[in-house]
């Protein structure tokens, strides 16, 4: 009997494997909600980066004619300017509505060393200096978008920043050369390390935080037969304490995607802000799987003999003795998942038709049975990943069409449940163990985890821990 391990177990495999968002349907067929604390995170997180990549900002030489009396005129030079250390202490990422995010950051450090250089006529002078530009504040708005394949984008805008002060040590005690600094050069290097900022953040964002958005991967493979679309079906949406990311949650034929009949129901998320991040996956993903599987070409067959229907169906074996007996199984429908309050369930319908191999090897139909089974699930989900485990429900068999005369299922009923709470259900639990990926950025995962059970969706909390290289 295992060509038990055919369809049903792809079927089931298939309902209880999900993640992802919309299919011709106004509403996506998943949510994932990033809450103030998620953003504080991602803030913190981002500050770090962006302190490395200040730290690569370079500087224009300073130069320049001086009159200073009594000395009279000469020419300056301070060069070789170099950031030797940046700190960004104080930051905050809030949704800006309607658009992304803005973000903001204050008290931040910024430590340049350099050289400077002071000539006339036959005399020069040189030395070093260190500048501490402090008190200085940034703010940038973060506009989100979607690309036409579903990708997320994210685009620089705004940026604007300001230092509050100044402070020089030069080499040597010479007051006029700091009185020179702060006459000719500290208003231009303010102007510039100003505008060096904010060149710098976009820089960022375009070369540092868009690829790392589009790290979300669009489509992934679930197995041979099956994809997932993880695709936007819009723009993130920013609202107040949160940031609103909808996915299409399409689960799609490989070899030949069809269309999708029925749309996704509206998500209705609970007011829950004590996690960083929350998903919402409705039902529509698991019944788009349903879809898919039921239309893969059946391997159901189970090869037996006439003789050993004989304590089920004795007129068989009679009319037909010691030939060779196959059962072939077929789903009738695509199922559909229930969701309620603490339970996930699903009724799946299948058909198994029996076949006497003739000696001249042709196949002839003999009986046609209705199969049906209550498939509940137990689900959780671990650090990146939604894991399942089927409960046992009992098969019923219904003899719908016999051309060996009416007889009991009873026996035959009893047989197959044996088989499948001792072989299918444990091969299809192997299999769900291994649990689908959620989509989720590169180097994120999941912690202090719960997950609930919603009317037409799971619902899943989290916080979440950045890996770096």
């Amino acid at each position: 009997m295992g060509a038990w391990t055919g369809v049903l177990p792809s079927l089931l495999l298939g309902l209880l494997l999900t993640s992802t968002p919309r299919a011709h349907s106004a509403n996506p067929g998943l949510v994932a909600r990033i809450t103030d604390k998620g953003l504080e995170y991602a803030a913190k997180e981002g500050l770090l980066a962006l302190q490395e990549a200040l730290r690569r900002i370079t500087f224009p030489d300073f130069t320049g004619d001086f009159r200073i009396k009594p000395f009279g005129s000469g020419r300056y030079e301070f060069h070789s300017l170099d950031i030797r250390s940046c700190e960004l202490l104080d930051s905050a990422l809030r949704p800006l509505l309607g658009q992304g995010l803005s973000l903001s950051i204050s008290n931040a450090f910024i430590r340049v060393q350099g050289n400077w250089k002071v000539r006339k006529a036959f005399v020069r002078l040189r030395g070093s200096f260190d500048l501490s530009v402090k008190g200085i504040t940034i703010s940038v708005n973060l506009l989100l978008g979607s690309d036409p394949f579903g990708r997320p984008t994210v685009t620089a805008s705004n940026c604007n920043s300001q230092i509050c002060n100044v402070e020089v040590d030069m080499s040597g005690d010479l007051g006029w050369l700091l009185n020179l600094f702060h006459k000719h050069i500290e208003s231009k290097f303010q102007r510039v390390l100003e505008s060096k900022i904010c060149e710098m953040v976009e820089k960022s964002v375009t070369s540092d935080l868009q690829p790392y958005l589009q790290t979300l991967p669009v489509t992934t493979e679930i197995d041979n037969f099956a994809g997932i679309d993880y695709s936007l079906t819009e723009a993130p949406q920013a609202a107040a304490q949160m940031l609103d990311v909808m996915f299409k949650g399409e689960i799609f034929n490989l070899n030949q995607r069809s269309p999708v009949a029925f749309l996704a129901p509206v998500i209705s998320l609970p007011e829950e802000y004590s996690h960083m991040v929350y998903f919402a996956i409705s039902d529509y993903v698991f019944n788009t799987a349903g879809l898919v599987y039921y239309k893969i070409p059946p391997d159901f067959h189970i090869r037996l003999t006439t003789k050993s229907f004989r304590p089920f169906i004795p007129r068989l074996a009679r009319l037909y003795p010691n030939m060779n007996l196959e059962l072939q199984g077929a789903v009738v429908s695509a199922p559909f998942l229930t969701f309620s309050p603490g339970n996930l369930s699903s009724t799946p319908q299948m058909e198994i038709e029996a076949f006497v191999l003739l000696p001249n090897s042709l196949k002839e139909s003999v009986f046609r049975l209705g199969v049906t089974t209550n498939v509940s699930a137990i689900l959780s989900f671990n650090t990146s990943r939604i894991t399942g485990f089927l409960r046992p429900g009992k098969v019923q068999l219904e003899l719908k069409e016999s051309k060996v005369g009416v007889f009991s299922v009873e026996l035959l009923e009893a047989l197959i449940n044996y088989y499948i709470l001792g072989n299918l259900y444990p091969k299809v639990n192997e299999k769900l163990v291994t649990g689908l990926q959620l989509p989720m950025l590169k180097r994120t995962q999941l912690y202090d985890l719960v997950l609930q059970m919603h009317k037409d969706f799971l619902f899943l909390g989290a916080n979440v821990q950045y890996t770096r290289d």
